[in-house]
């Protein structure tokens, strides 16, 4: 009988890390099932220009896994049971239930409310696809009124930059408000705060710092110190959050509902399970939990299949570097902001801005979206074959190959 690997997720972490499964081991071994609720590979980090009124592009996973050999369900993820070894899942047709022998969660974030009333029922987002064609449909709307309107972006963290930027310049007959909660790019050096100062200046960004929001109504937020902002569309971009269903199914998790993992994904509570992407509460190389980014999802995805990989075929596991080196942020499309971090994960002085720093961002996207729509794409090409009975406590390491790196931005 194969050895059956499931997949949850098909985002950054999750499309990647299947795709290299499906070029490592060998078919006659294993089964390898993604399963996603979207059809088409989602570039999250683009979303906010879905939103602004542009085309990003979205791949077919049925076209992605062609000739790989992954089977995809097109599902929801409904619950897991980590002593049956199976993933409930629910479709059109009906639900279900799938089974595994090795997990691999990478369901990924949404947005997180903060139990702020209001959120849910009247704020858009830019987390998933439906989230972010929905706001464009909005911002479409207001853009065709004589007067325009007015939109009200709620959070300054990176999505929250980037979407009000992307809007302001896309649609400039709108009018766009960042409000933050403390001073406007604070992690950032002092360089590149006066960069993004001057980005929001020139297109007409209004910013309120040190502005907590208490309640979100349908044409107004409510803030802490009593003042009310009219708005015609607030979008919250403060802070995400992840599904209940790893902590529902008896996985060890802090707080927030991230999957607690060792230094090779897998999770610390249940053997055959192994988190990447967001999902994952792991402890990059300077000590620190790993951000949900891009980024992490790229590190924490090649660290995962390097331990499947490893264990199942009885060989040492590489370890890849779990690294968090900066921010990449975009200003609109012919500016950004890269930001580079120290050890201790504190901005260096110097930062790279403008259109150089758009190209290199650009240059990200474009890597990113190709490396996992090419998943048979790179080396190795060998497909190992399993150990006669895989130990799934083997823990032997070895270092990274000179080609085993990090792909995503």
């Amino acid at each position: 009988m194969k050895h059956r690997i499931v997949v949850l997720g098909a985002g950054y972490a999750g499309a990647y890390a299947a795709g290299t499964l499906a070029r490592r081991l060998s078919p006659a071994d294993t089964e390898i099932t993604v399963v996603n609720a979207e059809p088409d590979f989602v570039q999250r980090l683009r979303l906010h220009q879905l939103a602004a009124g542009q085309g990003i592009e979205a791949p077919q996973l049925a076209d992605v896994f062609t000739g790989t050999g992954i089977r995809l369900r097109l599902a929801r993820v409904t619950a897991l049971d980590p002593d049956r070894q199976v993933v409930a899942v629910a479709d059109a047709h009906g639900a279900g239930d799938l089974g595994y022998d090795t997990l691999l969660y990478a369901l990924g974030s949404h947005v997180a409310d903060h139990h702020v009333p209001g959120v849910v029922g009247h704020a858009f987002d830019v987390t998933g696809r439906p989230c972010a064609l929905r706001l464009r449909e909005h911002l479409d709307s207001l853009s065709r009124r004589d007067e325009g309107g007015s939109v009200l972006v709620v959070g300054d963290g990176l999505t929250g930059i980037e979407t009000a930027t992307e809007i302001a310049e896309s649609r400039p007959r709108l009018s766009v408000t960042l409000l933050a909660r403390g001073k406007l790019g604070a992690p950032l050096s002092a360089g590149a705060r006066s960069h993004l100062r001057r980005a929001c200046d020139r297109l007409g960004i209004t910013v309120l710092e040190h502005t907590t929001v208490e309640a979100v109504e349908a044409t107004r937020v409510l803030c802490a110190d009593g003042t009310a902002l009219d708005c015609d569309a607030t979008v919250w971009t403060a802070g995400f959050a992840v599904s209940p269903i790893a902590a529902a199914g008896g996985l060890e998790v802090i707080e927030n509902g991230r999957i607690v993992v060792d230094r090779t994904m897998r999770s610390v509570s249940h053997p055959n399970i192994y988190a990447a992407g967001d999902s994952a509460y792991a402890i990059g190389d300077n000590g620190r939990p790993l951000p949900m980014s891009c980024a992490s999802a790229g590190y924490t995805g090649m660290q995962a299949t390097n331990a499947i990989v490893g264990r199942l075929t009885g060989r040492k596991i590489a370890h890849t570097k779990l690294l968090y080196p900066g921010n990449h942020i975009s200003l609109g499309r012919q500016d950004a902001i890269l930001q580079m971090v120290d050890d201790e994960a504190q901005a260096k002085p110097k930062y790279v801005g403008g259109r150089k720093a758009a190209r290199i961002k650009a240059g990200i996207l474009k890597l990113s979206l190709w490396t996992t729509s090419h998943p048979t794409f790179g080396l190795p090409r060998r497909k190992r074959r399993l150990a006669a009975a895989p130990d799934p406590s083997a823990d032997k390491t070895v270092r990274p190959l000179a080609n085993e790196r990090a792909i995503h931005g």
